[in-house]
């Protein structure tokens, strides 16, 4: 089932988005600071804009902004993804990817056009991380014919997307394919960039923990393949 087409994702009404990013904006902004927010910005490589919201902080502002609120339903975390990415400042898309995380239970698998959006759209490993192992790994969770969807990332020009696709499995444990994850990291091995070559190595390493000796077989027949990044990622928690 193909349903990530790169058509543009339209933004539902929502009352309850409504009210929420109205608290959220207020909130979030009341608390900026401008010093702490340039050193944000340099750490996190320019991705982009911050309000200077420290993480202990960010969240007690979001347990006020999200205090006796309904829950969602899909179209309402549609509405609240996007229209927290179409803000610049990054804590805003932090909010989103806790909230989808919270609330990916409440979406089906007509989410993952959204989801696919958000991982390319301002992309960097603080939001690409986590909607991979905590939304998109929901989604196909919960949709196996979404896999065929993985198979179509894995292979795309977007490094983010395959980093996503090998990251999806990242929290299944014995539920893991490992086939799928093994054919996966054989077919990026001879990616140039950092970000693929390091996810690699972290979701073998995640699949060692349920599986050790499988994975040590598979670097033992394929590990010549892979950069060293990759080889010392999948083997740090297990060792040769």
């Amino acid at each position: 089932m193909m349903v990530t087409g790169a058509g543009t994702i339209g933004v539902p009404p929502s009352v309850l988005a409504d009210a929420v990013l109205a608290r959220l904006t207020a909130s979030y902004a009341a608390g900026a600071d401008p010093a702490r927010a340039a050193a944000m910005r340099a750490y996190m490589k320019d991705v982009a804009p911050f309000l200077g919201l420290p993480t202990p902080e960010r969240r007690a502002l979001t347990r006020a902004v999200l205090a006796g609120t309904s829950r969602p339903d899909e179209a309402d975390c549609t509405a609240i993804a996007l229209r927290c990415w179409a803000l610049p400042q990054r804590e805003y898309h932090y909010f989103a990817v806790d909230y989808l995380r919270r609330h990916i239970g409440r979406c089906t698998s007509g989410f993952l056009p959204v989801a696919r959006h958000l991982v390319t759209t301002v992309p960097w490993w603080d939001t690409v991380d986590l909607l991979a192992a905590h939304v998109v790994g929901a989604l196909v969770a919960a949709d196996p014919r979404l896999t065929a969807e993985m198979d179509a990332w894995i292979d795309d020009d977007d490094l983010w997307l395959a980093r996503t696709a090998l990251l999806h499995q990242l929290r299944y444990k014995n539920r893991t394919d490992a086939d799928r994850l093994f054919a996966y990291c054989r077919r990026r091995s001879a990616h140039p960039d950092f970000f693929v070559r390091k996810a690699i190595g972290w979701s073998l390493r995640e699949y060692a923990k349920t599986d050790p000796e499988a994975v040590r077989a598979f670097l033992a027949r394929e590990g010549h393949r892979f950069a060293p990044l990759s080889v010392r990622e999948a083997l740090k928690s297990i060792g040769p």
